[in-house]
């Protein structure tokens, strides 16, 4: 298993699946290929393509796999300013409550 606590971008072989835990708040973006993503928390699954971004919260786990026969490549990213980091934060305090106000956590 990884864990996530900076910036990285790296390959999801085909055939295989990554155990990530992230660290701290950030995003995932696909850059290459297409995947599916499951959280330790959540009951949904995720089929994304390059270009779409899903919010990661702190502490939980992703299983990460390529689809369509060919590696894909994803990037892991922290909040980049300090706006983002607060948006980050009172998200993080609303879903404590169960409130997930269009937040982004499930926008593809």
């Amino acid at each position: 298993m990884r864990e996530i606590s900076s910036d990285i971008t790296f390959e999801v072989p085909t055939g295989q699946v990554a155990s990530v835990r992230v660290a701290r708040s950030t995003r995932i973006t696909v850059r290459c290929g297409a995947v599916w993503l499951t959280r330790s928390d959540d009951t949904a699954d995720y089929w994304l393509e390059p270009g779409h971004t899903v919010r990661l919260r702190r502490g939980e786990r992703l299983w990460i796999g390529a689809e369509g026969g060919r590696p894909a490549w994803v990037a892991f990213a922290s909040p980049a300013n300090v706006r983002e980091q607060m948006v980050d934060a009172v998200t993080r305090a609303a879903a404590r409550f169960g409130l997930h106000a269009g937040d982004g956590w499930r926008t593809i």
